[in-house]
């Protein structure tokens, strides 16, 4: 291990991320009652410009009023490059800063806009003498962003996560796509003819470098790294499909843009049985290995060492978490 140490952000489960827009607050009790770790209440794209300030009352009433019944609670303001982000900052957090976790923050560029934020946060919280420091979620979905997300990750001791906003992103590189995630047939490969003369076409995940970069530079910062939406929320095993490369990858969860996405969101990125069994092995098969003075020991055929004790500590972890959450 590096002799630097790498301090992780604030404990939270976060699987799935529900995304409720600031302008319909009908949606704001069932979002509640939803089986979801963490819910941001959206004043960026999901509202229209004339309709930005009344979703901002309703953020604000919804934050103070309702039964979150312990749920992580988040804020997506507008972009720093608009003119309504200013007023969404000082209105929700000098209003219902005491209920507020998070504030997520769209098409971060560079870490002079989360240096920013920090700034105007730090100052109204200290102004109106909030204890509970708000953590920031940062969304990467710019060619800027990602070119300076080392930088962008290390801005502020506020950061929490980064998530993949991916429509924005393929647009910002001009990439050949209208889907919101999923796969793309154009990016393929094709094995040489066989014996036969057949080819067969073998598809790619056209977003495995970008959410892999993110998923460094978050863990290199202590962060957590999130997938982004899934826009066809009619195609669960779609979802589920792109949902399980981004925990292979490492992420810790994806957004969900419906209600039916957070279940599935749960149910993939929660640890099965059968994993949390064996971890549990590796686990007392490590601790007894250390009384014997070993430092690696063959499981089921296996090798395990102190990196694998690592590995199964994260799972047992992250379900003690899921237990503690009774989600």
């Amino acid at each position: 291990m590096s002799f630097f140490t790498v301090e992780p952000a604030t404990p939270r489960l976060n699987r799935s991320e529900l995304a409720v827009p600031g302008t319909n607050p009908k949606l704001f009790e069932k979002a509640a009652a939803a089986p979801v770790d963490i819910i941001f209440l959206d004043l960026e794209d999901a509202v229209a410009p004339d309709e930005k300030e009344q979703a901002r009352k309703n953020i604000i009433q919804g934050l103070n009023e309702v039964d979150w019944r312990g749920k992580t609670m988040s804020v997506r303001i507008n972009g720093l490059d608009t003119h309504y982000m200013y007023r969404d900052v000082v209105d929700v957090v000098e209003q219902a800063g005491h209920k507020l976790d998070l504030i997520m923050i769209p098409k971060v560029g560079t870490a002079a806009d989360v240096y920013a934020l920090d700034m105007l946060v730090t100052q109204i919280q200290t102004a109106k003498r909030q204890p509970k420091r708000i953590g920031f979620e940062l969304i990467i979905e710019t060619a800027l962003g990602m070119m300076n997300i080392d930088a962008i990750a290390g801005a502020s001791k506020r950061n929490e996560s980064l998530s993949f906003g991916v429509a924005d992103y393929s647009a910002s590189t001009k990439a050949r796509t209208t889907n919101i995630g999923g796969a793309n047939p154009d990016y393929a490969v094709l094995t040489d003819k066989d014996g036969a003369g057949n080819r067969a076409a073998h598809w790619g995940d056209m977003w495995h470098y970008a959410l892999n970069r993110l998923v460094v530079a978050a863990r290199a910062n202590g962060l957590r790294p999130l997938d982004g939406p899934f826009g066809d929320f009619s195609d669960a095993e779609g979802y589920k499909s792109s949902a399980r490369r981004a925990a292979v990858l490492g992420c810790e969860g994806k957004w969900a843009i419906h209600p039916s996405q957070v279940a599935l969101a749960n149910e993939v990125f929660s640890p099965a049985e059968a994993e949390l069994t064996k971890a549990r092995r590796v686990i007392a098969a490590m601790e007894q290995a250390q009384r014997e003075g070993k430092g690696a020991v063959a499981l089921d055929g296996r090798l395990i060492d102190i990196a694998s004790i690592r590995q199964a500590e994260v799972m047992v972890k992250k379900a003690e978490m899921i237990a503690g959450q009774g989600r």
